[in-house]
């Protein structure tokens, strides 16, 4: 399995001939050379709220591909409003599809989303997610903050990766994202949703730093935009 970064929180997961996306904040995002065009074929779209540098080119990508957007009700009913195609799941549900299981998990954010031109239409809540691919549990976080169920879903899940928020302001800072790692007890963690906008800046050594002093047993893992990991 090949987990690739795309800058943000975008992130692309390959298996066994199977290719999804995870937030694809693409066109307009500044840490990325990559393009929604370079997509061709997708599986599934995974989004974790309304927010532009999350929803993203999930719409566009989906009417290219044909690929799912899989999203909490209320903003799946917006994407397929806008022609995509979806399916709709929320908190605490799962569902088994072709790539693998996927498991929608709280976060604490906010899920407005951002049309020009009109009052901010209602996402429903954020999420994160939790998927199970080849028998290996993955958690992209989504935008949160910390929150003590995060050590009931590292109880009820072994994780091999964990995606993490440590841009501070919006979301979890560098300390709470590694308090979130004591909890989570992944294999690897891979820092996201920093560095993109001047606002979120962060030392992502001191986040590592931290990381081994309080988990030890977990692998930082840096990806740079365009960087990839193999899970064996």
């Amino acid at each position: 399995m090949i987990i690739r970064f795309h800058g943000h929180a975008c992130f692309e997961i390959e298996s066994d001939a199977r290719r999804i996306l995870i937030d694809p904040f693409l066109r307009d995002n500044p840490s990325t050379t990559t393009k929604p065009e370079d997509f061709t074929r997708l599986d599934a779209i995974l989004v974790t709220h309304g927010h532009h540098d999350h929803l993203g080119d999930a719409v566009w990508l989906s009417k290219r591909t044909g690929a799912p957007i899989i999203a909490v009700y209320e903003l799946a009913a917006y994407c397929q409003s806008k022609g995509a195609t979806t399916h709709a799941m929320h908190l605490g549900g799962k569902h088994l599809f072709p790539f693998g299981w996927v498991k929608l998990t709280l976060a604490l954010h906010g899920s407005g989303i951002e049309e020009e031109g009109v009052p901010m239409p209602y996402g429903g809540p954020p999420c994160g997610f939790l998927l199970q691919i080849e028998g290996k549990w993955l958690y992209h976080a989504g935008d949160t903050g910390l929150f003590g169920d995060m050590e009931l879903i590292g109880m009820r899940h072994p994780l091999e990766v964990a995606m993490l928020p440590i841009g501070d302001n919006f979301v979890m800072g560098v300390e709470e994202a590694a308090h979130a790692s004591q909890l989570l007890r992944p294999k690897v963690v891979i820092p996201m949703h920093y560095n993109t906008f001047p606002l979120i800046n962060q030392d992502v050594e001191e986040f590592l730093r931290m990381l081994q002093r309080r988990v030890p047993e977990t692998q930082g893992k840096v990806l740079k935009a365009g960087e990839s990991f193999e899970l064996i």
